[in-house]
């Protein structure tokens, strides 16, 4: 019997926010491209909460943008409140996080895909992966169609043998009662790749009209928004913004929890997956913390169009009864009315030590990965990913040089990295904290961290480029120059500093030394500043920002260049340790499963000690002078 067969350069599977991301970065960069989803009604799907960025995440939102992605410019146009993160700290920590009309944002991304040249979507179930030889060559669907492709890349998502539950309920299907993907894990396994099993979950979502807001915090969003993307115009974002509101739980409430934890599957061994520690469910909350008297609670629309609002920080799979008694003795939601349960879903995921830093397989050639199939949680650690496998994919098929992004580079380089090298034992997520360079990596200069290799790459176009050239040349000049500035100990600078509670002068000084105060800015001292040209918001932030903190700047750039001369140092490719006589055994065995593609990155590896990086070196020296 005869199959549709049809030729393409790369298949993607999946289209939520990893996929979506490298089917465009793909067909952007010319290549014949086909997407495949379960339902073209998931596209860009938000199944969980209802906004894009927050801490850290900000950072990995921007940093798409600026290498060319999708996900800023899209939560640019269907936002529906924004507002800064942290701005009481210091700007490595600021994070911009904004509510998405959720179909909107899901409308607007299949927009994008639907009007951009070499990008087919297609609805069909993936099973298989056609693989030659340890190089992959396409995939097969359910209905038995061949695509032959020079590349695929997996984005799975959590739907690869997925099963949502709450109490004794199971549902064998994938987010929002889509459609699961049962059958190309066996494909996998049969391909030699290792896969995991890892649980998420929602909060159950709820009818407007049924939320009591006199007994709960208003919380509005920034008088000023600013844009996630740098390619769109300020003034195009400021928008009238919805509320969200705040609340908490009680002790009624983790009483009725306590009282049927015998009743959750996360606790009676229902669930076989490992959830995410950093964004637990209620019930968690309440057995780790016993101490706490309550947990906050967020009420956030869903969209504009509709009454269904989302009850942050209050997920569980608790029974359909529990919850109802659960979300009942919250103030506020006492005669709240539930629209969709809450649950936990399972799925199938890899082990992601089985990639290189490009997210492309060790054992077979042209497989790529990204997203939550890689073992992370969360829309943007997807996103980054699925456009880092969508490049590398495209680089792969036109037989040029990978990209690969270092821990000093980028969130998205802590984020990989930290997947490709480190035990997971839970779905990773993205924090500040993990990111030791992060005075570098402000969400700020994303842009001009990683717009050259956007444009490289041929994801930035040239008069993008071009400007984040003129900015930084504006920045260093004028920076320069305030250097240079003398302010003396008059009548109007002390006016000033008194104002702003600032110690007065008593010999002259610069202006860098003053904007260097912690209670003083670039902007607070523009009235004695009189040769100060008009520069634009982003430039000024800058400029602000690299005078203040000009010393701890120049400290990790010196701990970057140290960190450069490890990762600089190349490692060959399966390469047998075992030559390496003087390293321990944990090591050899460590350094044989992982691969490590530099010395930076072995030195990264857990049971791989200073001790045995610095035996490597040695013999790496060795070898060098043979050759």
């Amino acid at each position: 019997m005869p199959y549709l067969s049809e030729e393409y350069d790369i298949c993607v599977a999946g289209a939520g926010h990893a996929g979506c991301e490298a089917a465009l970065a793909c067909a952007k960069l010319g290549l014949e491209t086909i997407v495949f989803t379960v339902s073209v009604e998931s596209i860009a799907l938000m199944p969980c909460n209802p906004n894009i960025g927050g801490s850290s995440k900000g950072h990995l939102v921007r940093e798409i943008d600026a290498l060319g992605g999708q996900m800023g410019i899209n939560i640019d146009h269907t936002f529906i409140q924004s507002k800064m993160l942290n701005v009481s700290k210091g700007p490595a920590v600021h994070s911009l996080r904004a509510q998405a009309d959720k179909s909107g944002y899901s409308q607007e991304m299949r927009r994008t895909l639907e009007s951009t040249d070499h990008l087919t979507i297609r609805q069909a179930e993936v099973t298989e992966l056609i693989v030659e030889d340890g190089i992959v060559k396409g995939v097969k669907t359910f209905s038995g169609a061949l695509y032959h492709s020079k590349a695929v890349v997996l984005c799975t998502g959590t739907y690869l043998k997925s099963r949502c539950l709450y109490g004794d309920v199971i549902n064998f299907t994938g987010p929002n009662g889509l459609q699961a993907a049962n059958h190309l894990s066996e494909s996998l396994k049969e391909n030699g790749i290792e896969l995991f099993r890892f649980k998420t979950g929602t909060p159950a979502r709820i009818d407007r009209r049924s939320v009591d807001f006199s007994k709960m915090e208003e919380q509005k969003g920034d008088e000023r928004v600013v844009p996630f993307s740098f390619s769109t115009d300020p003034e195009e974002v400021q928008i009238d913004q919805v509320s969200c509101w705040l609340t908490y739980t009680n002790k009624d409430t983790h009483e009725i929890i306590r009282e049927n934890l015998d009743r959750s599957p996360l606790y009676s061994g229902m669930i076989e997956g490992t959830g995410p520690r950093y964004c637990p469910s209620i019930e968690d909350k309440v057995v780790k913390f016993s101490d706490k008297e309550r947990h906050q609670v967020f009420i956030e629309p869903e969209g504009l169009y509709t009454n269904e609002m989302y009850i942050g920080g209050m997920s569980s799979s608790l029974p359909e009864d529990v919850q109802y008694k659960m979300y009942k003795s919250v103030a506020g939601l006492e005669h709240v009315k539930i629209v969709r349960n809450a649950y936990a879903i399972e799925y199938d995921c890899i082990d992601p030590r089985q990639l290189y830093p490009t997210l492309e397989f060790k054992g077979i050639r042209g497989l790529f990965s990204g997203g939550q199939f890689n073992g992370s949680s969360g829309y943007e650690e997807a996103a980054a990913q699925g456009l880092v496998a969508g490049i590398n994919a495209a680089m792969f098929c036109k037989g040029k040089e990978p990209l690969v992004l270092d821990r000093s580079t980028s969130y998205i380089g802590v984020l990989i990295d930290d997947l490709v090298t480190k035990e997971n034992r839970e779905p990773y997520r993205m924090m500040t904290s993990r990111a030791e360079y992060r005075l570098l990596l402000r969400q700020d200069n994303a842009d001009l961290r990683l717009s050259k290799i956007g444009y490289e790459v041929g994801l930035i176009d040239e008069e993008r480029y071009h400007w984040v050239v003129e900015k930084e040349g504006l920045i260093e000049k004028e920076v320069d120059r305030i250097q240079h500035v003398k302010i003396g100990a008059n009548a109007v600078v002390q006016k000033i500093l008194e104002e702003h509670g600032s110690a007065p002068l008593k010999t002259g000084t610069t202006l860098a030394e003053l904007i260097r105060r912690p209670e003083l800015s670039y902007d607070d001292l523009a009235e004695i500043d009189k040769d100060r040209p008009n520069l634009p918001y982003d430039v000024v932030e800058q400029v602000n920002i690299n005078i203040k903190y000009d010393g701890y700047i120049k400290r990790q750039l010196k701990q970057v260049k140290e960190f450069k001369k490890l990762e600089n140092k190349k490692l060959p490719e399966n390469f047998d340790y075992n030559q390496v006589k003087s390293l321990r055994i944990e090591a050899k065995q460590k350094l044989n499963l992982y691969q490590p593609v530099n010395v930076g990155q072995a030195s990264r590896i857990s049971g791989v000690s200073p001790a045995d990086i610095s035996v490597l070196l040695v013999y790496l020296e060795q070898m060098y002078r043979k050759k």
